[in-house]
């Protein structure tokens, strides 16, 4: 049997869930072992998983990328590293439906380069890569024999097929290098500090608040489940005992349908399984079973230690004492979570986390790559902080109140859109998690100046928004970007009054304004930004009818009004919303209005019915209204049922209009 003993270990991924548990064990264990553990801090990386190892003087975090061959080199060499075990990856397989490319780059490209770097430096005694069960795809449901590590690899999803892909290079540096490689194949881990993405997690908090456990399909699905400190003590024996050039499964036989895990839960927390568990639609291709066959690492020594029942209650307990240890995770609670899989992680959750005031997160004889966050107040309570573009805009302006209701931090942005320094430095002074962009041209008092203003409209709607998505995809924020519905008008496809309203991917056929033209114009080529979420705003209007900017106010103080029905939005139910979709971290284009359409007359007649009985007006044509304004205007209505099926609770147009504008406004006689 092959021994190796290592004196400096480089640990990747090791603010995320398994390798902090390794890394833990490997300071607590062997203090003669020097620990340097290297994390991007991603959106499911937290700093706190790392707290029992924080005052050991054998170890040392550094804040980096594994993609970043230059990092790399300079660690392996300065940190005289002789073993690498490398967990760093993208793992949640909902979010590789979304976001494959993310997962190519991380998983794959990462590999690479931590591949080379040990060519390179040609110092390495063990690379030791982890990889998981669903390379080999699904496993026969009548299976008595698991697989095995020489069995075929089969992944039928982007993320192990990532995960097959770097071992593949992982296998060929070991064939044409002669690199000390050994790669693992583990079956599902739980346990405390699990991102809540993840299925018992997920299900214990949802527990905790009294909501429904969602299912994916029908639950039948089977999964083994191991302790992770039962994967920590494998990997430990793997790290000491470990065949150079060998796979090693670590895994369980003892297997448990999905259904079966929430029920266990349901139990725990003395709820009704019945009316606790609600299915859902599944995950594209969702693999039935994963079965190992887990002989070879027993011969090394090692062996399962927990049982279910004493594992499931040890995760229980500690998410009940730990409800907050990751900050708000809606998103992540959600029956198909998609997560922004970008830097900025929960570094920040460390301020404070036990010390009287932020430290360096190493012991005083270690340095600390990455320098402790001076925010240390609010951001225990609140892990998120929105920067806001628009301040003196109506959006803008109402959005911060949002923020104070709600008891979000937030702060305005100084910089012009346009001026790429002055944004980074909003970012770096503000440390955001979102930014908002409510901040443009439409014209003063409308969209006719924009006509004679050209170059100053392309300066704030094209080039200073795409100068903000930018400077923001290089930072790893989010961007909620409020943009406009008024690129499209009815044509012989989607004639007035048939309710077939314009979808997401419809392209722009109204080209009728200079400021539409400029608003098409940079939607189309947002589409290229994967950290925007463009949302498509019409003819806003709010609850506050003194408001010169609001739909209802413009068209009651008009001589006459044209008669067309029109998709609108309704910002005392909508701007909440895009708050969460913020929180819930979505992107690309949606239609931001209510469902359906309503004409000026029927808003004139609620107008009149609410607040005024002796109100009055005059139509007039489209022909009539040509020949006092200067730009065309887009008339049209949206599909919003992509919203709606986000958000079930969003009301119709009408329902909108009578419960937020007039209702709260009504004239009591």
């Amino acid at each position: 049997m092959a021994t190796h003993t290592p004196k400096n270990i480089l640990i990747t991924g090791a603010a995320g869930f398994i390798a902090s548990h390794v890394a833990n064990r490997l300071v607590r264990n062997y203090p003669e072992y020097k620990i340097v553990v290297l994390d991007k801090l991603d959106y499911c990386s937290n700093l706190k998983n790392l707290i029992p190892s924080k005052s050991s003087p054998n170890f040392k975090f550094v804040k980096g990328d594994i993609g970043s061959a230059d990092l790399v080199n300079y660690l392996l060499i300065t940190e005289s590293i002789d073993t690498i075990m490398h967990f760093a990856a993208q793992t949640h397989v909902d979010n590789s439906f979304g976001n494959s490319f993310e997962f190519t780059k991380n998983n794959i490209y990462g590999t690479h380069v931590l591949l080379e770097a040990c060519k390179v430096t040609g110092q390495i005694k063990r690379f030791i890569h982890v990889s998981t069960d669903e390379v080999y795809g699904e496993t026969d449901e009548d299976a008595i024999v698991g697989n095995h590590e020489a069995s075929q690899l089969l992944p039928t999803n982007p993320y192990s097929a990532t995960k097959a892909g770097a071992e593949m290079l992982v296998m060929a540096y070991g064939r044409s290098y002669g690199l000390p490689v050994i790669t693992t194949r583990g079956n599902n881990v739980y346990g405390p500090n699990q991102f809540p993405e993840k299925l018992i997690p997920k299900f214990i908090l949802l527990a905790l608040q009294g909501k429904p456990l969602p299912i994916h399909g029908d639950g039948s699905n089977v999964r083994s489940y191991l302790y992770c400190e039962d994967v920590a003590e494998a990997f430990e024996v793997i790290l000491h005992k470990g065949e150079v050039g060998h796979v090693y499964n670590i895994g369980t036989k003892k297997e448990r349908r999905v259904i079966d895990v929430a029920q266990d839960i349901c139990r725990l927390f003395s709820m009704d399984p019945d009316a606790s568990i609600k299915f859902v639609e599944n995950r594209p291709f969702n693999d039935q079973r994963y079965f190992l066959d887990d002989e070879k690492l027993k011969i090394l020594g090692w062996s399962e230690r927990t049982t279910w029942e004493e594992g499931l209650k040890k995760t229980l307990d500690w998410y009940t004492k730990n409800p907050d240890w990751w900050g708000d995770v809606t998103g992540a609670l959600l029956p198909h979570p998609r997560m922004l899989m970008m830097p900025g992680g929960l570094e920040r959750h460390l301020d404070g986390s036990e010390d009287e005031k932020p430290e360096s997160y190493v012991s005083t004889n270690t340095r600390m790559v990455v320098p402790p966050s001076k925010s240390v107040g609010t951001s225990q309570k609140h892990p998120i902080k929105f920067l806001i573009y628009g301040r003196t805009g109506w959006i803008g302006g109402l959005l911060g109140k949002l923020c104070e209701k709600q008891g979000i931090p937030y702060e305005y942005g100084k910089g012009r859109l346009e001026d790429r320094a002055s944004l980074v430095a909003d970012i770096q002074s503000v440390k955001p998690t979102h930014i908002f962009n409510a901040a443009g041209v439409t014209g003063r008092p409308n969209v006719d100046w924009c006509e004679t203003h050209k170059t100053e409209t392309i300066r704030a709607n094209v080039a200073g928004t795409l100068t903000l998505a930018d400077v923001s995809r290089e930072h790893g924020l989010l961007v909620i970007n409020y943009a406009t519905g008024c690129i499209f008008e009815y044509d012989a496809a989607h004639p007035e009054g048939s309710g077939i309203g314009f979808k997401e991917e419809d392209k722009p056929n109204f080209m009728g304004s200079f400021y539409s033209k400029t608003k098409a114009m940079v939607e189309e080529l947002l589409r290229e930004y994967d950290n925007v979420c463009t949302l498509r705003v019409r003819m806003p209007i709010s609850s506050d009818l003194s408001n010169p900017r609001n739909f209802i106010t413009k068209i009651s103080r008009y001589n006459k009004v044209v008669n067309i029905p029109n998709s609108m939005t309704i910002l005392d139910e909508l701007l909440p919303i895009s708050i969460e979709m913020a929180k819930r971290n979505l992107r690309g284009i949606w239609n931001f209005t209510n469902p359906g359409a309503v004409s000026h007359n029927e808003i004139l007649e609620m107008y009149r019915d609410y607040i005024d009985p002796s109100f009055k007006w005059n139509n007039f044509t489209l022909e009539e209204q040509a020949k006092v304004i200067v730009a065309a205007r887009s008339n049209n209505e949206m599909d919003a049922s992509k919203l709606k099926n986000e958000f079930p609770e969003l009301l119709s147009i009408k329902e909108s209009l009578a419960k937020f504008v007039f209702e709260p406004n009504k004239k009591t006689t």
